[in-house]
């Protein structure tokens, strides 16, 4: 690659972990683009781009002389290809844990530096719905759900501290109400330990006089917003 090309787009978010569909991970081309307006490039198996903008750049981890648009950067790129959804979910990575990506602040200034380009207006109402600490899509998505049946909003795995003084996490907390969204995906049917440590956890939970709402991939969306405003109902939510 020569000096001002650099990955970028989807090819920057797979570098570094933000999520995408399915169908955008598994196209194989690697999208690189010119910076200063040079001439997109071209080739087998490369999506070229040509920019004007001037957007932050990072090193590509453990590939010497290799540079890629910084997340907050390639989030925003994103945004004439994927849905509001997806690029929420993939907002969410960028504040989210194991650590975040990038700050509030850095993904602001990526949203002025892209302008009006495509995929402008989408961006702004994307970033109104960004959360910090998500750890997964699915969170993203179930949120979202809940949010836009009417239900009040949950507190992404928020910080439970138990009687015991333990501490836990949940993935959707509605606090006030003490009722707790919890997805379980398929890695808690094959991690025997893993199982083990949720069902403890579950117990500590119950006895603390958490309501705890369990969801899996397969159960319809119907079904997880009737059990989600039951629950809040239950315990005094009037909305």
């Amino acid at each position: 690659m020569p000096p001002r090309h650099v990955f970028s787009g989807r090819t920057a978010a797979v570098l570094c972990g933000i999520p995408l569909p399915a169908v955008i991970e598994r196209d194989a081309r690697v999208e690189v683009t010119a910076l200063d307006g040079g001439r997109a490039p071209r080739g087998r198996g490369v999506l070229g781009r040509s920019t004007q903008l001037i957007p932050n750049l990072v090193r590509v981890p453990g590939v010497r002389g290799a540079w890629m648009t910084a997340p907050a950067d390639a989030w925003c790129e994103l945004a004439g290809e994927l849905s509001l959804d997806d690029l929420i979910a993939a907002g969410d990575r960028l504040l989210g844990l194991p650590r975040p990506l990038a700050t509030a602040d850095e993904v602001d200034a990526a949203i002025a530096r892209h302008g009006r380009r495509r995929g402008a207006t989408r961006l702004r109402l994307a970033r109104a719905e960004m959360r910090p600490n998500v750890c997964s899509r699915r969170e993203t998505f179930v949120r979202l759900l809940l949010m836009r049946a009417g239900l009040p909003e949950p507190e992404p795995n928020g910080v439970i501290v138990l009687r015991s003084g333990r501490r836990t996490r949940g993935d959707l907390v509605f606090r006030a109400y003490r009722v707790l969204v919890e997805y379980d995906g398929e890695q808690h049917l094959l991690d025997t330990e893993q199982w083990a440590t949720d069902v403890s956890r579950l117990n500590d939970l119950a006895e603390d006089d958490w309501r705890v709402i369990r969801i899996t991939k397969r159960m319809p969306r119907a079904e997880i917003v009737a059990r989600t405003g039951r629950a809040l109902r239950d315990r005094g939510w009037r909305g």
